[in-house]
C-alpha cells in the first residue's frame, strides 16, 4: 500500500506525510529529497543548470521509480502534476491525497523560503502563489482521489482524516 500525497508548497505534505507514514506504518518518501539527492544539488540548482523543462525531466524519473515500489507515503513536489506522465503512475500507486489551503494560507506558510526560485518571473509573491495555484487547481483535481482542506487544521486532525480515507 501507498498514500500519494499532492498539493501546493506549504499545504502541508511533509508534515502531515510523516504522521501519516507513522500510523500506517509505512515509510516516508519525499520525491524532491530524492531528485536533489540524485542530481547531487538543490532545487534552486538543478533549475539553474537545466530550466524547469530540466527539473521536471528529473522528476518525472523519480516519480517512476518511487511509484513502482509499496510501503510508502509519497511527498509528492507541488508541480509534480505539470507533467501528464506523472499521473498515471502516481495514481496507479496507491490513492492520491490533495491538500488543499487558500493562497493566504500558504504565503504565512512559506513566506521566505528560498528554496524553490520563482515560477513566474516579476510578480509579487502573493500573485504568483495565486497564479500558479489558479493554473493548478484542475490538475490537483484530475489526479486526486481524495481532497483535504489544509486550513485551519492541525497537522494531527488532516492525518487522521487521511488515514481514515485510505483505510
Amino acid at each position: 500500500m501507498n498514500v500519494v500525497l499532492v498539493g501546493y508548497r506549504g499545504t502541508g505534505k511533509s508534515a502531515v506525510g510523516r504522521l501519516v507514514a507513522r500510523q500506517l506504518g509505512l515509510r516516508i518518501v519525499s520525491l524532491d529529497a530524492e531528485l536533489q539527492r540524485k542530481a547531487g544539488r538543490s532545487v534552486p540548482e538543478i533549475v539553474q543548470d537545466v530550466g524547469w523543462p530540466g527539473f521536471r525531466d528529473l522528476e518525472q524519473e523519480i516519480v517512476a521509480t518511487f511509484a513502482a515500489r509499496d510501503g510508502q507515503v509519497i511527498d509528492c513536489g507541488g508541480g509534480v502534476i505539470e507533467r501528464e506522465a506523472n499521473f498515471e503512475p502516481l495514481r496507479a500507486a496507491g490513492p492520491v491525497v490533495w491538500l488543499k489551503a487558500a493562497t493566504a494560507t500558504i504565503v504565512s506558510r512559506i513566506h521566505g523560503d528560498t528554496q524553490r526560485p520563482s515560477l513566474t518571473g516579476a510578480k509579487s509573491f502573493t500573485d504568483e502563489v495565486d497564479e500558479v495555484l489558479q493554473r493548478r487547481t484542475p490538475l490537483y483535481q484530475r489526479i486526486a482521489h481524495h481532497e483535504v482542506d489544509t486550513d485551519g487544521r492541525t497537522i494531527e486532525d488532516i492525518a487522521a482524516e487521511i488515514v481514515q480515507r485510505v483505510r
